[in-house]
């Protein structure tokens, strides 16, 4: 049976590979993001764009949110997934050197980004018939462990982590579940930099290995495809050999 299935920040990345991802399975998917453009070539590319609903969205605004919410059940009926994506590096430096007003930015995007959206999501959840659905929040492996000099990007995905947990126990009543993938070094365009040489912990500078994007968009499927009775509260899934598991 298809689902409905939110996606921010579809219009490039990660996001775009899991629209089409869901688009293959006969999925009705709902693309927001800032660039009407950008949407609309993601809508292009999935294998069935009939099922496919651009809606130029801003997360950090409340307004939009919910307009984005209104149009995903007023053209298929309801939501049955969230993939809470859109998310922004930036702010890098120690933590003496962060603008505030770059901090501040980002933890709109970020974090107060994924919250309004989960919210909208979780209000619709709840009161739908049938009840229930699930929110997937991306993380990072910044949820885990931290580069050099990413402060403000690693509170941010450590916030999100506190907020898929909190989120989970507070769906329980409802049939409403939320989990976390965390992602590390997948090819898209902002990650490009990685395969030239990214600041290591111990000073130097190396290129990492990347995987295909299409490896977490099938990552994310499969926690959306699971039956209500189960759960994938956590998932990481991360370039092999990328500095993660070791010593930095």
């Amino acid at each position: 049976m298809s689902k409905v299935v939110i996606i921010t920040g579809a219009g490039s990345g990660i996001g775009r590979a899991t629209a089409l991802a869901f688009s293959a399975r006969g999925d009705k998917v709902v693309l927001a993001g800032r660039r009407a453009a950008a949407l609309d070539e993601t809508r292009d590319l999935c294998p069935f764009p009939d099922l496919v609903l651009p809606v130029p969205s801003d997360v950090t605004s409340e307004k939009s949110v919910a307009m984005l919410f209104a149009a995903a059940v007023d053209t298929f009926g309801r939501i049955d997934v969230l993939f809470n994506n859109a998310g922004t590096f930036g702010a890098n430096g120690s933590v003496d050197l962060i603008d505030p007003a770059e901090w501040r930015a980002l933890v709109e995007v970020n974090l107060t980004g994924s919250f309004l959206c989960a919210a909208e999501a979780f209000r619709r959840m709840k009161a739908q018939v049938p009840q229930g659905g699930r929110i997937i929040n991306n993380g990072s492996i910044s949820a885990h462990h931290p580069r050099p000099f990413s402060a403000a990007y690693t509170a941010t995905k450590h916030a999100i982590t506190g907020l898929t947990k909190s989120i989970s126990l507070d769906g329980r009543p409802f049939g409403i579940t939320c989990g976390q993938i965390d992602i590390g070094n997948a090819a898209t365009g902002m990650t490009g930099q990685m395969a030239v040489g990214m600041p290591q912990a111990d000073g130097t500078i190396r290129p990492e290995p990347r995987m295909d994007v299409a490896r977490a968009a099938d990552a994310v499927v499969f926690m959306a495809s699971q039956p209500a009775e189960a759960d994938v509260s956590f998932l990481t899934i991360a370039a092999t050999a990328m500095p993660f598991v070791g010593r930095g």
